[in-house]
């Protein structure tokens, strides 16, 4: 066995960062030193990774020197500047913004999907899925390569912790002002005003709320994420002329994103047939017993890795679609635990060379 490889984590204190740190103390170990990386604010702070207490550098070229991979959770400006200052220095670069998703010489790559497109990395820069689409991407794929998909159309429900720590704060705060007042939804504006002006990154109480959007305005009426979802997808998948149409909604769950998804696929296809499929797919776990009230759910899938899949229908009215609901923790395959699965692979791929 070769000499284990360097990883360095860049965005170690935040709460990705703080996922991947504790999927590092639990997964076997691959690597040898581990090197956490921050802004300068949290520079010299010491954080615990792998039973050690490991202290935090700050993000500067030279921070690079001697890492084999560098699995990037920073904001997508940090990381358009950053990973090809990291890759300049002989580093892969696993990332997991948006940055460089739709880069036709980055590889985006979930590995129980496409693992194959690890191998074709020209900027030494992997991507890392949106965390909706990879919690729908683990179960639509395996559908897909048994039936052929044809169309998507999605619903999300998007946890707050999809917005970061500030998303979570935004919601308890929220939730502990609506509390005890069972007036509240009763009447227009109420919740508004008893929620106050504090929105945080919403732009409209999420408390005793859904909010139908989530991401960045977008052309003709479409947010950010819900192109991504398209655009991810047809890569993902290798599909550039998949039809896909999303609507995102924000809920008020701390963790784990969920999808609705009315898929067509080219032959048909009944719900046993996928529900086998799905059984036997990796990463996935099928909960699919309505009668007995065993559904996907958020507060069942929290803290796990898999995608939980159920619901499965065939379509009303179309023998080649199916009606599926999919759940995972948006905070570990949602964007973590990919992360780290994909540098274990580099990790393989250095030891044995």
């Amino acid at each position: 066995m070769g000499v284990q490889p360097t990883l360095a984590v860049v965005g170690a204190t935040g709460s990705v960062g703080t996922v991947m740190r504790e999927l590092l103390t639990s997964r076997r170990n691959v690597w040898g030193e581990i090197r956490l990386v921050a802004s300068a604010h949290s520079a010299g702070k010491e954080l615990s990774c792998r039973g050690e207490q490991l202290v935090v550098h700050e993000l500067t070229p030279e921070v690079f020197d001697g890492v084999d991979v560098a699995m990037f959770d920073v904001p997508d400006e940090v990381a358009a500047d950053w990973a090809p200052v990291a890759a300049a220095r002989g580093v892969t670069v696993v990332d997991n913004s948006a940055a460089w998703r739709m880069d036709p010489d980055v590889p985006l790559v979930v590995p129980e999907v496409n693992r194959r497109a690890l191998r074709h990395r020209p900027r030494r820069i992997v991507s890392n899925a949106n965390c909706t689409t990879m919690a729908m991407i683990m179960a639509i794929a395996p559908l897909h390569h048994e039936y052929g998909l044809r169309e998507l159309v999605i619903a999300s429900y998007q946890a707050v912790s999809g917005a970061g720590q500030v998303g979570v704060d935004v919601l308890h705060d929220q939730l502990s002002k609506v509390a005890g007042d069972r007036t509240l939804g009763s009447r227009p504006g109420n919740v508004r005003q008893a929620v106050g002006d504090d929105l945080g990154p919403f732009p409209a109480p999420l408390a005793l709320n859904v909010v139908p959007w989530s991401g960045d305005f977008g052309p003709l009426g479409w947010s950010s994420d819900e192109l991504k979802l398209r655009n991810e997808s047809r890569k993902i998948l290798e599909l550039p002329d998949l039809k896909v149409s999303a609507t995102c909604v924000r809920v008020p769950v701390v963790t784990g994103h969920s999808v609705a998804v009315h898929a067509v696929f080219a032959s048909e296809v009944t719900a046993d047939e996928a529900r086998q499929t799905l059984r036997n797919a990796p990463g996935v776990i099928l909960v699919d017993d309505p009668e007995a009230g065993e559904f996907p759910m958020p507060i069942d899938a929290v803290g796990t890795d898999p995608a939980w899949v159920g619901r499965i229908r065939r379509a009303m009215d179309d023998p080649r679609a199916l009606d599926v609901f999919i759940t995972a923790d948006n905070m570990r395959k949602g964007a973590a635990l990919n992360t780290v699965q994909i540098a274990e692979l580099l990790a393989a791929e250095i030891t044995k060379g």
